[in-house]
């Protein structure tokens, strides 16, 4: 990891909640994570053809958002400001969970509040100059790993999985909105996220450097 998730997730407010490894997809590996799972995260290299891939899955968005309506509780943004670390993905995690992970007022809330009223690309733009961006660069500049020059292309890219109303949502700052994988719960969160990071492998089984963690808010 590019940064201590764990603290950085305190630092934008939440009481609870610890991010763990999932070290295979199969059932036996998924079971080791102690539920309440509340947000999962794939990391994995952009590959060189994920542009394509992006316009893809954005049709896709349009064609199942015509079917059921997107949520406006869903919490959404662009990711517009190069190599974010992962600052999208774990804020589109927080930031879907706040009662689940008893945010506190704070870096986050004010981020959530400020932007409220805003488009997903509107939001991608605060962003940058936000201070949930800046702690997150501070926290990177602090680890042993110097932080990444947000132009250089191909950096791990991350995508959050959550649930709402009873559905799976994949929520990619490279697409044009929140992606439905049909229904889910809380208790199946997981293992329906690991299925579709599963679908993601087969599509190119020879890259196999992908990264998944998940959010419990179980003690740990």
């Amino acid at each position: 990891m590019l940064m201590n998730i764990g603290t950085y997730t305190r630092l934008l407010g939440a009481k609870c909640g610890t991010w763990l490894d999932v070290y295979g997809l199969d059932d036996d590996s998924l079971e080791g994570i102690p539920p309440p799972v509340v947000a999962v995260i794939l990391l994995f290299p952009v590959p060189e053809q994920y542009d394509e891939y992006c316009k893809e899955q954005s049709e896709l968005v349009k064609e199942r958002s015509s079917d059921l309506p997107i949520p406006t509780d869903i919490f959404f943004l662009k990711q517009l400001v190069g190599n974010a670390c992962g600052t999208v993905g774990i804020i589109h995690a927080l930031s879907n969970n706040t009662t689940e992970l008893e945010m506190e007022d704070g870096i986050l809330k004010e981020f959530i509040t400020a932007t409220s009223g805003m488009t997903p690309e509107e939001r991608g733009l605060a962003l940058a100059d936000s201070k949930v961006a800046q702690v997150h660069e501070n926290i990177a500049e602090e680890g042993q790993t110097a932080p990444p020059d947000r132009e250089i292309p191909h950096l791990p890219h991350f995508v959050a999985f959550v649930h709402k109303h009873g559905y799976l949502y994949e929520l990619d700052g490279k697409i044009i909105g929140p992606l439905n994988h049909g229904p889910t719960t809380p208790e199946n969160l997981l293992k329906d996220a690991a299925k579709v990071c599963k679908s993601r492998v087969a599509r190119d089984p020879t890259n196999l450097r992908c990264t998944l963690i998940a959010l419990t808010t179980a003690p740990v």
